[in-house]
């Protein structure tokens, strides 16, 4: 007997989280693409839901599908991405948990348990994870290559030596993540984010965690949501993605862009940041030529559409 045909759409896609800000920009981007969204917000995330419903309208009435799913709950994984060509995956722990040694653990498990849902989607065959750029810089000797990029993994041991369990357990979730991916023959690209500026970003974001020896390495960089969010889209788009992206717009490199960003995580503070006489400029030692490349193709594909009526 033959088996049953299987419609596949590049146009459906999940994005889980959802109920993050990235996860809800991308829902939104999405959207606005013409894209069939199954809206993924994690059970933890009370209330995000009905955020997210609040889309569903107009246009958007048939193209938004919401659920509810638990990273460690396989089948509402499955439920989830049902019908979906691709996967947006966006991990964030709840605000009001610190980002410790367990929610290492959580990411790793969690990150495993989508993987192996996404190759069980019959359907399936692009997954965007979003990793972080703590992912890459993190080693002991970090400072003896000119510079850094998505060839770089952050070292494990001295992630766990110095306690910097954010960049743990994005190295480990990453890594967790490729090997199922190759294991089971499915595609993935990842995008290692800088830290994400905007209103939400404050001094307990776990990133943070040796941002002083992140600066005197010329490797303390930020990123636009909506970049962050151009760059998922970009590389799920492009036919020719592939591998690790490191998405960043700014680099923080002078003691003026120090000040800024102090001034940014602590805009009520009635602390003065630091004088920026105290700092030195430091050379820039990451890069994301790759990511850049892809950029300009998309940004140019995107100009296009606006500027043709009949696309």
């Amino acid at each position: 007997m033959a088996p049953a045909f299987v419609h596949r759409d590049p146009k459906t896609v999940c994005v889980m989280d959802a109920s993050c800000r990235l996860g809800a920009s991308l829902v939104e981007a999405l959207l606005r693409r013409g894209y069939t969204v199954h809206a993924t917000a994690y059970a933890s995330s009370h209330g995000k839901l009905n955020d997210l419903r609040r889309l569903q309208s107009g246009e958007n009435k048939q193209q938004l599908r919401c659920f509810r799913a638990d990273p460690f709950d396989y089948q509402s994984l499955v439920d989830a991405m049902k019908g979906c060509w691709g996967l947006f995956y966006v991990f964030e722990p709840p605000h009001d948990q610190p980002y410790d040694e367990c929610m290492v653990e959580v990411e790793v498990r969690a990150a495993h348990n989508v993987l192996e849902a996404c190759a069980q989607t019959e359907t399936m065959e692009r997954v965007v994870f979003t990793s972080s750029v703590t992912a890459v810089i993190w080693k002991e000797e970090r400072r003896s290559t000119a510079t850094v990029d998505e060839r770089d993994w952050s070292e494990p041991n001295f992630c766990r030596g110095f306690k910097l369990w954010h960049a743990l357990g994005k190295t480990l979730a990453e890594k967790t993540a490729w090997a199922l991916a190759m294991d089971r023959g499915v595609e993935m690209i990842s995008v290692n984010a800088a830290l994400p500026t905007g209103p939400q970003l404050s001094v307990t974001n776990p990133y943070l965690k040796g941002a002083a020896e992140m600066y005197e390495d010329g490797v303390l960089v930020t990123v636009d949501v909506q970049l962050l969010v151009d760059a998922h889209v970009a590389v799920y788009e492009s036919p020719s993605a592939y591998g690790r992206y490191i998405c960043f717009g700014d680099a923080v490199c002078r003691p003026q862009d120090a000040v800024k960003l102090a001034r940014m995580l602590s805009p009520n503070s009635s602390c003065a940041p630091p004088p920026s006489d105290e700092l030195r400029v430091i050379e820039q030692r990451i890069q994301n030529k790759k990511l850049r490349k892809l950029m300009v193709s998309f940004y140019a594909g995107r100009h296009v559409e606006e500027n043709d009526p009949s696309m």
